[in-house]
């Protein structure tokens, strides 16, 4: 046997070695493809249409090692919303799948260079043209149910997820389940978006039973017309032919006595028949004014659910949803900062999106954080200097207290949670440290004035009353 004999040999088994290689890499790449793809499948069904194509495109496993799963993502954004928010559904998704998944990675993959050749035609198509669906456009008479309003195009964040459960709830046992749904909120918070969701899956899942959605106002004008033209009968006869009827912004009804006495008499037509009512407000029912007694007992009867401002990282997802959903890139940076100047109102923030796209579109180039900082300085509206005082001053007023007793160190519980709320709202509304705060309110400690904002923060999530006092107090600190 030759030297070059046992050298062939040995290079055909090495060779055979690192096929065999290459073939093991092959399948686990074709493993981790099929598994992710299984799993999306699954994943989709259990969220919404836009939170599946905002957070979960453009993710795949790049690689299965000892149990751990590395998920790539395309941007820190992505990577951390995720992490914090669906880990817990794809860790379990993936283990249904494979038993042997023990953990997730998440890694940013940096996204391909985009081909130069293209940008002109990318300017060239005008952005919302996708959108422009005759059919999203028509409001059906029969229900005045818009269609665009679903739940697939609906985000869900932590300052909305108890209603969105609490519609998903009803539209799984309409007329038995949270009945009445009352939500209230802030306008602008997508109030509207979520009841007609509502509707719409109801028409979509029981064509053969009947919805109508109304405004309040528009609800009233219709009593004061079948008075005058002396047709009560067809118009009680109207509203009692639905098997779910929708009425927004409830707190138009106020000082109306004979339209709440119709409603009230609707209301128990309704829930004797075990039909859905749905209704929203930008206040609790206990806060709207001249109210009759049994009309806002009725409305507390069934589930009430608020609904506060979004936070940053929610504000961020709209953004992101919207601008997939038109098929338009804008930098990340100008996402953020539009994210962090429009707080208060969903509908203010898409406004501003839309400027930016627009005149995105007019220079035929993407533009700048500081272009986008100019077009935007007149639309987003500036938040009102307020001192410490008028703060403390507005909040001792509001929770009938002498205001000098907020810079005080007592530990009465009258005074407690109102001051608590000083250091909350210098803390959220205008970005105040933890050390000014407490300086300003009688020379406490940071570490007091962390407690504060956090407890005040946590009892937001469960607390309705908590919500509608914060309003309020804005409310009053903001008016003119």
């Amino acid at each position: 046997m030759t030297w070059s004999y046992i050298l062939t040999q040995k290079s055909l088994v090495g060779n055979q070695v690192a096929l065999i290689k290459m073939k093991t890499i092959l399948y686990a790449m074709i493993d981790t493809k099929k598994l992710w793809v299984d799993a999306l499948g699954l994943i989709e069904v259990n969220i919404s249409k836009a939170n599946f194509g905002t957070w979960f495109r453009n993710t795949c496993i790049l690689k299965q090692d000892g149990g751990v799963v590395c998920l790539g993502v395309p941007n820190a954004f992505a990577k951390d919303w995720l992490a914090n928010k669906f880990h817990k559904l794809i860790v379990k998704t993936l283990r249904d799948l494979s038993p042997e998944v023990r953990g997730i990675e998440y890694l940013i993959q940096k996204p391909e260079e985009k081909d130069k050749t293209n940008q002109t035609d990318y300017y060239d198509k005008p952005p919302f043209t996708n959108q422009l669906n005759l059919n999203d456009l028509y409001v059906n008479k029969e229900d005045n149910l818009n269609p665009k309003y679903v739940f697939d195009t609906f985000i869900v964040g932590s300052f909305n997820e108890l209603a969105y459960a609490a519609a998903q709830a009803v539209i799984k046992q309409p007329g038995s389940t949270y009945n009445p749904l009352f939500i209230y909120g802030p306008t602008g918070l997508g109030k509207t978006h979520l009841i007609q969701a509502v509707g719409n899956h109801f028409k979509k899942t029981h064509p053969n039973k009947k919805g109508y959605y109304i405004t309040s106002e528009r609800f009233s004008l219709d009593y004061v017309n079948s008075v005058l033209n002396n047709r009560i009968p067809s118009f009680k006869e109207k509203y009692r032919k639905y098997d779910i009827l929708i009425l927004d912004d409830v707190q138009f009804l106020s000082n109306k006595d004979k339209t709440q006495e119709e409603l009230f008499h609707i209301f128990n037509n309704f829930q004797d028949n075990n039909k859905q009512l749905i209704f929203s407000s930008d206040k609790a029912p206990k806060h709207i004014p001249n109210l009759e007694e049994r009309v806002r007992s009725r409305l507390e009867g069934g589930m009430m659910i608020g609904v506060n401002k979004p936070e940053f990282e929610t504000r961020l997802a709209i953004l992101t949803a919207k601008l997939q959903s038109i098929k338009f890139e804008l930098d990340q940076e100008i996402l953020e900062y539009i994210a962090s100047s429009v707080q208060d109102n969903i509908r203010e923030l898409e406004g501003a999106l839309n400027s930016v796209v627009c005149q995105a579109y007019v220079k035929k180039r993407g533009i700048t954080l500081n272009e986008a900082k100019v077009l935007l300085k007149n639309s987003i509206k500036p938040k009102k200097s307020i001192s410490v005082k008028s703060l403390t001053s507005v909040v001792a007023e509001f929770y009938n207290i002498e205001e000098q007793v907020l810079y005080e160190k007592t530990r009465k519980k009258e005074v407690v949670k109102p001051r608590q709320v000083v250091m909350y709202l210098l803390r959220e509304d205008f970005s105040s440290s933890y050390p000014y705060i407490g300086q300003k309110l009688g020379g406490r400690d940071h570490t007091t004035v962390i407690h504060a904002y956090d407890k005040i923060r946590n009892d937001l999530k469960n607390d309705a009353n908590l919500v509608q006092e914060i309003e309020q107090i804005r409310g009053r600190l903001y008016s003119e």
